[in-house]
């Protein structure tokens, strides 16, 4: 029986500390378990990732001083998972330790919540003198009693807060009917369920189509293999890839196993998670930081009980503690959200595809527009391909229309918001009583303030970028660091009391909308009106009912919703996110246009897709309005191919941070200096330069961008150059690898 338990403590170290294990305590700490230990001076809560039977460190091993709670919190599978997300994305492991367990699990005083159950003992159920005389009572039940005991007659047991409310009393006459035994109070775990008053009626199984069959039996035949592989289901957008997921699931139930779902946006989390709990019920469990930390915990421990079989929600919900699942799916796996931007900076994606082969489990990928990694990892034979082209019923894809508006401008003389043909196009299904979404990638009302006499733009004080107008906070924000400011009521520069609002956000989209139509019912989605906890719910439940007419919104209205009676998608300003110094700009256009136009005609009726844009024939446009994914890939893929970039290769981004911009420039030097020597002659390592976002949150910021086919080899020397190189207090290092954003 292992003797020694190798620990990583809360603290970042990097490092494992070897403990002795108490003699009481042999056999009950295991791999995955939280323990207090004795650290110097202090006590510190770490978990246990590895058992031994002897130590290089001899008898001078201090002792575990306890263990929390009596079964391991992260299973082995998930504790691997965790040093391979800490060895791959170059994190410390204290970091993906933390990472695969939510905090509301992690933290200290985390608890299951108990409330005072009240229940009537076998003597009541007599009359009410004979219940007092069986409990030896002196004299008979107060009025107060009586009610107490005929409402627990009607109702077996009932918390005793509801007790006291419905019976119109303070505790003390249930107390007094407790110490006559005529009821008996005991505390019982309340479940704080985030699916309480939502009401769904159960589905059956839908019969499938043709190529929906061919997807749902290469799925369930990769997983009865011995070795499950990875399975890319390219389905257009309403070809019924959610009823493929929700068929495989239940064939891994079948098999005794369960299964995990990731979605990449909370908003998409309410449907998913209604659509899986229609069909499967209880069985389902949802994780996403949306909840509360106390539905968070009570939802993860129904996982660890088995009380839930099936975990749904975005990139954390990876980590759940499914016992034996038997398939992972990653919808609209293309998604940036999946990677995460703080320590340790793994893609959700990715990470994926390694714990269904810790787990011997499958994994399969769903998109409509596939990112090009996985389309290269099915060229190289890596992943298994299945294709779903049509969309359910055989229903149309929607007709879209690319609307240049340069010519907009000259026909007016100035730029505008809506094009001639979507304003009428807006009416035309306002009159049918039809619905519209709309859809612009920036919130807010202007994305400038400038004065027109002198040029003066308002920037924020700490990030390189101009601040926002916000018309209805009448506030200037930035959208980096979230700074606030006033806005003036001259121009600070030259006096003028004249300025002009430029550019476009879906604030002012949604107050040139109420001009447009005044009698139309509009909803704007973005991440300053999605604030609360049911807001995403709230919004697309009126929407689905027909109570909202136009959605407005960003990203978060972009995919995965489904809604029949959206027959037009408006896209303003398409090529907005095209002008960016980033070369997966074209892919990441070509897609965001392809997920939004798959909104519209996903009942009988048809859908029509139009698409404003000031560079109409740019390829990512051209390809998403032919929905030409195979042509945009091998196009896109080709421009990677020449000059080195992923999928035919992997890059690392280190990024340094300080508030002086002299210092952090000498030290980015002086570390890509050193790493120069150190590196391998396979990687190809740029020179420090400004980041494209020069300055955030007052901070200054230089990268230093690595490349190479193999990630250990770039990682490897950077960790050594890490341990050896002094950064200095005032200057911060990150490492991002496999980097989605060179921003």
């Amino acid at each position: 029986m292992a003797s020694v338990a190798k620990v990583v403590v809360e603290i970042s170290l990097d490092r494992e500390f070897d403990y002795r294990i108490p003699v009481p305590l042999l056999g009950t700490i295991k791999v995955g378990s939280q323990v207090v230990v004795p650290f110097k001076s202090r006590e510190l809560r770490g978990f246990v990732v590895g058992l031994s039977d002897h130590s290089a460190f001899g008898e001078q091993l201090k002792e575990i001083a306890g263990v929390v709670g009596e079964k391991a919190l992260i299973p082995p599978a998930v504790m691997k998972l965790a040093y391979w997300i800490a060895d791959y994305y170059c994190a410390p492991i204290e970091h993906a330790v933390r990472t695969v367990l939510p905090s509301a699990v992690r933290k200290r005083g985390a608890q299951h919540k108990t409330q005072l159950v009240v229940a009537l003992n076998v003597a009541a159920s007599l009359s009410d003198d004979a219940a007092g005389r069986d409990a030896g009572a002196a004299s008979t039940l107060s009025a107060k009693q009586e009610t107490i005991v005929e409402i627990l007659r009607q109702h077996g047991s009932m918390p005793l807060s509801d007790l006291k409310e419905r019976a119109g009393c303070s505790e003390s006459p249930v107390r007094t009917l407790e110490k006559r035994g005529a009821v008996r109070i005991e505390e019982s775990t309340v479940l704080r369920d985030p699916h309480a008053g939502v009401e769904l009626i159960r589905s059956k199984p839908f019969g499938l189509m043709k190529e929906q069959q061919a997807a749902l039996d290469l799925v369930c035949a990769s997983m009865d293999r011995d070795k499950p592989g990875t399975v890319l289901l390219h389905g257009v957008t309403g070809s019924g890839k959610t009823e493929v997921y929700l068929q495989a699931i239940q064939h891994a139930l079948d098999q005794g196993r369960g299964a995990i779902v990731l979605v990449p946006e909370i908003s998409l989390t309410p449907q998913t998670v209604d659509r899986f709990r229609a069909r499967f019920g209880d069985c389902v469990a949802v994780l996403h930081s949306s909840l509360s930390d106390g539905e968070r915990h009570d939802e993860w421990h129904r996982i660890r009980n088995g009380e839930a079989r099936i975990a749904i929600g975005a990139r954390s919900a990876l980590f759940a503690p499914v016992e034996r699942p038997g398939l992972v799916v990653v919808d609209e796996e293309h998604e940036p959200t999946y990677k995460q931007d703080e320590s340790p900076r793994y893609n959700a994606r990715d990470v994926a595809v390694m714990r269904g082969h810790l787990e011997n489990c499958c994994v399969v990928l769903g998109s409509a527009t596939p990112s090009l990694e996985s389309f290269h990892n099915v060229r190289e034979g890596r992943y298994e391909l299945v294709r779903m082209l049509q969309r359910v019923d055989d229903r149309s894809m929607p007709l879209m229309r690319v609307v240049d508006m340069r010519l907009e401008a000259e026909k007016e003389g100035r730029p505008h918001i809506f094009s001639a043909e979507l304003v009428e196009a807006i009416y035309d299904r306002l009159d049918a009583r039809e619905q519209v979404i709309l859809f612009l990638n920036r919130r807010g009302f202007s994305s400038s303030l400038q004065c027109e006499r002198c040029g003066f733009v308002a920037e924020c004080a700490a990030c390189s970028i101009s601040m926002t107008y916000h018309k209805r906070a009448h506030k200037l924000l930035c959208h980096v660091c979230g700074a606030e400011e006033k806005v003036p009521e001259r121009c600070p520069d030259c006096s003028d009391p004249a300025f002009k609002y430029a550019g476009m956000g879906t604030e002012r989209i949604e107050e040139v909308l109420e001009k447009l139509c005044p009698k139309a019912r509009v909803a704007r989605m973005d991440s300053d009106t999605m604030r609360g906890k049911d807001a995403y719910r709230t919004v697309l439940d009126r929407f689905r009912t027909g109570k909202i007419d136009i959605l407005l919104g960003t990203q978060m209205i972009a995919k995965g919703l489904d809604f029949p009676n959206v027959t037009l998608v408006g896209v303003l300003h398409a090529d907005l996110s095209l002008h960016v110094p980033d070369f997966r700009a074209g892919e990441r256009t070509f897609q965001l246009l392809t997920q939004v136009a798959g909104r519209a005609g996903r009942g009988e009726k048809a859908g029509e897709v139009i698409v404003q844009a000031y560079t109409p024939h740019h390829p990512a446009i051209q390809a998403a309005q032919d929905l030409d994914y195979d042509g945009f890939c091998t196009q896109d893929l080709e421009f990677r191919r020449e000059l080195g970039y992923p999928p035919f290769s992997h890059l690392a981004l280190l990024t340094f941070k300080g508030a002086d911009e002299g210092l952090v420039a000498s030290v980015a030097d002086r570390f890509a200096s050193l790493l120069s020597s150190v590196l391998p002659s396979s990687v190809v390592q740029s020179p420090p330069v400004p980041a494209p976002l020069a300055r955030a949150k007052g901070l200054y910021r230089y990268q230093v961008m690595l490349r190479c086919g193999h990630t250990v080899k770039m990682t490897k020397p950077v960790r050594h150059v890490l341990s050896s190189f002094k950064v200095p207090k005032t200057v911060s290092c990150t490492v991002d690898v496999d980097a989605l954003s060179l921003l």
